[in-house]
């Protein structure tokens, strides 16, 4: 009697264990990967540039500020985070591209420094 127990549920486990996902579940698991932000291009291009102007320090934190969109240029802006031996400091990119052609018209980065934190009461 054990053994047919337990072949009835390996049985059930082989038949009803094993659901092949719907086509709701496929299409939303393909979507899912398939999103990607409409900034990540420039991302990837703030990254490289800081690389290139910073390349000893590490990214160690990535955060897209915003987009303004002009009749013909586009901005996108970004905040990175840097470390460099013991330094850490952060980064502004601005990338400004012709809106119809996604031609790059200018790449700006400026340094951010840490604000200093008040002397402390005694």
């Amino acid at each position: 009697m054990k053994k047919i127990t337990i072949l009835f549920c390996i049985a059930s486990i082989l038949l009803f264990g094993y659901q092949s996902p719907t086509s709701t579940e496929t299409t939303q698991a393909q979507a899912f990967t398939q999103q990607v932000p409409s900034y990540a291009k420039w991302g990837q291009l703030a990254m490289k540039r800081t690389k290139e102007d910073y390349p000893k320090a590490d990214i160690v934190d990535y955060l897209h500020i915003g987009r303004q969109e002009g009749p013909i240029l586009t901005t996108e802006k970004f905040r990175l985070w840097l470390k460099e031996e013991e330094k850490e400091f952060g980064v502004n990119v601005t990338i400004s591209f012709y809106k119809d052609t996604e031609t790059v018209k200018e790449v700006k980065l400026e340094e951010i420094k840490r604000k200093s934190k008040g002397k402390k009461r005694r």
